[in-house]
């Protein structure tokens, strides 16, 4: 196991910027989730991790060494692709066994570690089989075992569960997570899927543009988006954004929209007065209020999944998403009121996108 410092790295496709100055600490032992937009420049990061792609500028270090000359095998790392990368013409079994054979291991020390990793994945059952023989999450699984028996100091996974169902995707994801908790291998992973970051992750790494925007556990990153970008990246449905201009007078806070509409200012946010600024509430932090209380809106669409209920409404002109855990007879046409909980809403300058904290 080794950690993983990126200083300042750079890398450019012809005239293009792809990746900016981007810093990230990922501690020995971790399991590091880089996510992004598609085109943000997480994969390109991995494969210069990797060595698969030349660095353009600063310095990678792998178990405090630098490695940006170092060819890819030299860098004691194993990747797993997006599209498995499996031998078609080989069986399970010399499937996992191909890298020990390059490294000229002994048959003794390389049966040992295929059964070992096959015993660790459930794949005992199918070493004999060829990849065209198994299910996709059985081939995830083989591609995973490929790179567990190198033994390596990082793990790098590479978006490898976006070719699989929605249900078998939940089901490896708790597999891979499993597997990481067992091994405690530095694992970086890569994917576009913020619910596969929230749940997996100990450090996310939400990257925008060649640039990182945030780094933090899921939970802070949650609670604590340093911007609107990051806000709307992070969480399911995403945060809804109401634009208004924040007021302050004797001590209290309030946030107007069109219409002469007004909520109150989420706590301790910080601001002044007569700024432009965006309001920023969760779905799943809108409660129902009280007749007189809240804000009044017409129900347009009810989407039951049986766990909740989400509903679509307009509030100042922009459509809000609540969600609730409770049960509710809601039809489109009806008129409910709504109240953001203030204690959990942000605010962010509407010129920047930043977060605005008291």
């Amino acid at each position: 196991m080794a950690a993983v410092q990126i200083r300042g790295v750079e890398k450019y496709f012809g005239a293009t910027h792809v990746i900016r100055g981007v810093n990230i600490d990922i501690e020995d032992g971790q399991f590091t989730v880089l996510v992004g937009p598609s085109g943000c420049g997480k994969s390109t990061l991995l494969r210069m991790i990797a060595g698969l792609e030349e660095i353009g500028g600063g310095e990678i270090l792998i178990g405090g060494k630098v490695v940006n000359n170092m060819m890819p095998k030299e860098r004691d790392i194993a990747m797993v692709f997006q599209n498995y990368a499996l031998y078609p013409h080989m069986t399970v079994r010399n499937n996992l066994a191909f890298s020990l054979m390059l490294a000229k291991q002994s048959k003794a020390m390389a049966d040992e570690r295929v059964m070992k990793a096959a015993d660790i994945l459930g794949l005992v059952d199918l070493l004999d089989r060829f990849p065209r023989q198994l299910s996709g999450g059985q081939r995830q699984r083989v591609a995973m075992g490929r790179a567990i028996v190198r033994d390596p100091q990082v793990f790098l996974f590479d978006e490898p569960l976006s070719n699989l169902d929605a249900q078998l995707r939940v089901q490896m994801r708790t597999e891979i997570k499993e597997l990481h908790q067992r091994l405690e291998t530095t694992s970086i992973y890569v994917t576009h899927d913020q619910i596969e970051a929230m749940t997996m992750a100990d450090k996310i790494v939400v990257m925008r543009d060649g640039i990182v925007e945030q780094t933090g556990s899921p939970l802070e990153l949650y609670d604590r988006p340093v911007n609107r970008f990051v806000a709307g990246f992070i969480g399911s449905p995403a945060m809804n954004f109401l634009p208004g201009v924040l007021k302050r007078s004797a001590g209290a806070a309030t946030v107007e929209f069109r219409d002469g509409l007004s909520l109150p200012a989420p706590i301790h946010a910080g601001g002044q007065d007569g700024q432009k600024v965006i309001y920023g509430t969760r779905p799943e932090h809108i409660d129902l209020a009280d007749a007189g209380d809240g804000v009044a809106t017409v129900v347009l669409v009810v989407e039951p999944t049986g766990a909740d209920t989400q509903i679509f409404t307009k509030i100042a002109g922009v459509e809000v998403t609540s969600v609730f855990r409770e049960r509710h007879a809601f039809k489109p046409g009806e008129t409910i009121r709504l109240r953001p909980d203030p204690a959990r809403a942000h605010l962010f300058d509407a010129a920047s996108g930043m977060r605005l904290a008291g």
